[in-house]
């Protein structure tokens, strides 16, 4: 006898997932400004220490190359990817997709400063920064636009693929980016560990809004046909 099992609908799964990030934030805003996270944001950032505090583990090259894993999610270097894309759209006269990628992304860079002036938290002061920092501390711009633009992109790039294992290798490439640039920001002592996980989960809500309402205009659908 077959037991009846319910089903989730395919256009509800990414409705979930927003909500669960933004319940995620939300949670994260309310115990970060109770001060619940303090002590193991900073367990956690004194462990990427050595016995000298202005010195962080591992060698030389090895901060060389975090340093430059981090610029992968500096608001140039994103800007440059975004607007290469949209200029390839435009060439192709995929006017909807090109609209959606710039209207996605820069929508998201307001939202992560607006984000940063409300909470306005102070950046780490226990270590020596070892990338120069001008804004507040929460949420992470890098963690935040990283998930934003790399997820944006990919799941673009997705929907041009039929093979599912094509898809997954797009999605997975965006999603390893925004980890390890999320990752960079702790170890060169610029962001509390919460700051991080806060720009993860608000910057994949705001790319997953994005797509369900790209969905629900029909951005498949080129403009110039």
């Amino acid at each position: 006898m077959r037991i009846w099992q319910p089903q989730v609908p395919r256009f509800l799964v990414p409705i979930l997932r927003a909500t669960a990030s933004v319940w995620g934030f939300i949670e994260i805003a309310e115990e970060v400004f109770e001060g619940e996270t303090r002590a193991i944001d900073e367990r956690i950032i004194l462990a990427l220490r050595t016995s000298d505090a202005s010195d962080p583990v591992g060698p030389a090259w090895f901060e060389e190359a975090v340093r430059d894993l981090t610029a992968l999610g500096s608001t140039l270097v994103l800007a440059i990817a975004v607007l290469t894309v949209v200029g390839f759209l435009l060439l192709v006269r995929n006017w909807r997709a090109a609209s959606f990628t710039f209207a996605a992304t820069g929508s998201g860079l307001l939202v992560s400063h607006l984000l940063k002036a409300v909470f306005d938290r102070p950046r780490p002061d226990l270590i020596p920064h070892e990338v120069t920092v001008f804004t507040p501390s929460f949420p992470s711009g890098h963690a935040m636009m990283s998930a934003v633009v790399y997820l944006t992109l990919a799941a673009l790039v997705a929907r041009l693929m039929r093979r599912r294992r094509l898809k997954l290798y797009a999605m997975s490439v965006a999603a390893v980016f925004t980890l390890l640039i999320g990752l960079s920001r702790v170890y060169l002592g610029v962001h509390w560990p919460t700051d991080v996980l806060a720009g993860w989960m608000a910057g994949a809500s705001w790319a997953l809004g994005c797509w369900l309402i790209a969905a629900k205009v029909g951005l498949d659908r080129d403009s110039s046909r």
